[in-house]
Formats: structure tokens, C-alpha cells, sequence
């Protein structure tokens, strides 16, 4: 990987998270419960194939985000350089928190066009 690519995809992550969050602040738009209460029925939509939306290999890369974050191994960065080792923290929360707005936005976006099943009173 070049050096020079870096910084314009960095610059390009930040704008898209920058998207999400202010979209995400629009009226009309979910609340952060809404969006919370979401995320039980988006894993089990994802993993039996309803909510294809969600593949396995985005759902795999968000665990694995968050699974660093919460990590023991983690501490090894910031024991030996503290700047590198909170910014690689922030990067992985900046980018857990963007993968948190936009695939919950997708979902409820999803849910609410599919097909509502309402039984008719039988005669």
C-alpha cells in the first residue's frame, strides 16, 4: 500500500461517517433506542439468511472491531506508544460507530418496506 493512498482514504472514511451521523440526526430519523432495539433482529435476519442486506463477512469484520477494542491485547499499543495506541482505538470506534448507523438505517429502512401480514375476520 502507498503511503500518498492512505491519507485520502482516511479523509474519505471520516467523510462518510461524517454522512451517517448527520443523516442519522434528521427528523423522522430512528432514535439511538430505535436503533439499539434493531440490532437482536438485524444479527438474526443476517444469520438466517432473511436480511441478506447484512452479509456475513460485514457482520464478521464488526465483531472482529469490536472484539479488538475490548481486547487484552489491545493494551500492548498504548503500554509502548501511547499516541499510536489510542489512535488506532479511534479509528476502529470511528469506524464501529459509522458500521452502527448506516446498517441499522438500512435495516429499519428494510423492515418498514417489508409486507405487513394482517389477518382478516373470518365470517
Amino acid at each position: 500500500m502507498d503511503v500518498a493512498t492512505i491519507k485520502p482514504r482516511r479523509i474519505a472514511a471520516f467523510t462518510a461517517l461524517w454522512r451517517a451521523v448527520t443523516r442519522s440526526r434528521r427528523p423522522g430519523s430512528p432514535t439511538m433506542g430505535e436503533r439499539l432495539s434493531a440490532i437482536p433482529r438485524m444479527l438474526s435476519g443476517a444469520l438466517t439468511g432473511r436480511y441478506p442486506a447484512l452479509s456475513r463477512g460485514r457482520l464478521g469484520l464488526i465483531l472482529l472491531g469490536l472484539a479488538y477494542l475490548v481486547s487484552p491485547l489491545d493494551l500492548l499499543p498504548e503500554a509502548f506508544i501511547p499516541l499510536l495506541g489510542l489512535a488506532d482505538d479511534g479509528v476502529v470506534a470511528l469506524w464501529l460507530g459509522g458500521a452502527f448507523i448506516a446498517e441499522t438505517e438500512r435495516f429499519l429502512a428494510w423492515e418498514k418496506q417489508q409486507a405487513v401480514v394482517v389477518n382478516a375476520p373470518s365470517d
